[in-house]
């Protein structure tokens, strides 16, 4: 035998013994509760706490594709909840939204739609023609829209993101990150967009000549448990890629992943995040969402006490079995408040601490509208608070 065969015959040998103890491993990886991806860039966050549970590259930037819908979403639900846009409204179609390729719900220019049609057709068809026509519809131009859509990218203090269009096909300088779309998700499911995003398949104009069948791209909203969206994405520059939500046990997760090969390849890694999240964490909720915590006093209000309610529940998470004790809660106001303040106006937050060790922050808001009083009631307050020595405003309790 030559020292050649000799020496494979070896290597052979070491490769044989070694692939077992390989393999143990990766199961002692994973059995461990650690995580791999093959996923180029990805992120895992609990919904309500933000708390990363996992993620990978999550700060390079990259093309979003049509994730880049979120943000238009967003404003749109927004504008909804301001009263600025009806579900109802028939938006008039332009011939520069009816022009957009890709995806696209065949708008014609000249065309009424529906605001609530035209959210299905960019929240289960991805339509970017639907998207560019309520870009139109609440700032006039897409390219005014873009400049809203970057104003709230500031307002999330995000720093890794910048918007071109309102439908994420391919432009120049414009990238995100898994994480800032996580937060940009975080921020829309305070809207009900899932009541849109968890459909499956739906018809637009039906029983017309130009009845459109909707198909959900999003695929895991049908395989797997819990999951009610929110996003793909696809171009040649971006690759796959998807922004999910899934809602199981009282705990919501929000997953990206960017860049992945094939469309397989993008769901099997966002079934394993998902899979981690689900069996390694659990939450628990202490304050409901809507539930008043404290009492605000405003001198300068036309009704002295206001509720003080919470934006979103108070949750915490925490590893299986290895529930934190000891909290603490504390009630953070911001410094200053300009009257009129409208209902659902942040003016603090409440924040859950063990120790010094922040678990769960999160924002209380006004639950009515808090008007200013009128110069009589002023003075009158005034001179009462002055006869027992009270501050201009102050939180008292339930």
């Amino acid at each position: 035998m030559g020292k050649k065969q000799l020496v494979l015959i070896i290597i052979s040998s070491i490769v044989m013994l070694a692939f077992p103890q390989m393999q143990f491993a990766e199961e002692q990886k994973k059995s461990s509760g650690q995580l791999t991806t093959k996923a180029p860039s990805a992120i895992l966050i609990e919904k309500s706490t933000g708390e990363i549970l996992f993620e990978h590259d999550a700060h390079e930037r990259l093309a979003p594709a049509s994730m880049t819908k979120m943000m238009t979403l967003l404003l749109v639900m927004e504008a909804i909840e301001k009263e600025e846009l009806s579900l109802e409204e028939k938006v008039h179609v332009s011939e520069n939204a009816s022009s957009m390729g890709g995806s696209q719900i065949f708008l014609e220019p000249g065309e009424e739609m529906s605001v609530q049609d035209l959210l299905k057709g960019v929240a289960i068809a991805s339509g970017n023609d639907a998207s560019v026509a309520l870009a139109e519809r609440i700032a006039g131009t897409e390219e005014a829209f873009v400049q809203l859509m970057n104003e709230k990218v500031k307002e999330l203090k995000l720093k890794n993101t910048q918007f071109q269009n309102a439908s994420g096909l391919p432009a120049k300088g414009q990238y995100s990150t898994a994480y800032d779309m996580a937060i940009i998700a975080k921020e829309l499911l305070k809207h009900p967009i899932t009541d849109y995003t968890s459909i499956y398949e739906d018809y637009l104009r039906k029983g017309q000549k130009n009845e459109f069948w909707l198909v959900n791209t999003n695929k895991l909203i049908r395989t797997y448990p819990g999951v009610d969206g929110l996003k793909t994405g696809f171009t040649n520059e971006a690759k796959y890629c998807l922004t999910a939500t899934a809602n199981r046990d009282n705990m919501r997760l929000i997953t990206v992943v960017m860049g992945v090969e094939t469309v397989k390849e993008r769901n099997k890694a966002v079934t394993e995040l998902f899979d981690y999240g689900f069996n390694q964490f659990e939450t628990e909720e202490l304050f409901k969402q809507g539930e008043a915590v404290k009492q605000l006093s405003l001198l300068k209000a036309e009704n002295e006490k206001t509720p003080i309610v919470t934006a979103d529940a108070a949750k915490i998470i925490f590893a299986k079995g290895k529930k934190p004790d000891n909290l603490k809660t504390e009630i953070n106001l911001k410094r200053q408040l300009n009257l009129p303040l409208k209902k659902g106006e942040t003016v603090g937050s409440l924040v859950i601490k063990q120790g010094q060790e922040v678990l769960s922050e999160t924002d209380l808001i006004v639950d009515e509208e808090v008007k200013s009083a009128s110069m009589f009631t002023f003075i009158k307050r005034s001179l009462q608070y002055l006869a027992k020595n009270k501050s201009i405003y102050q939180i008292k309790d339930n």
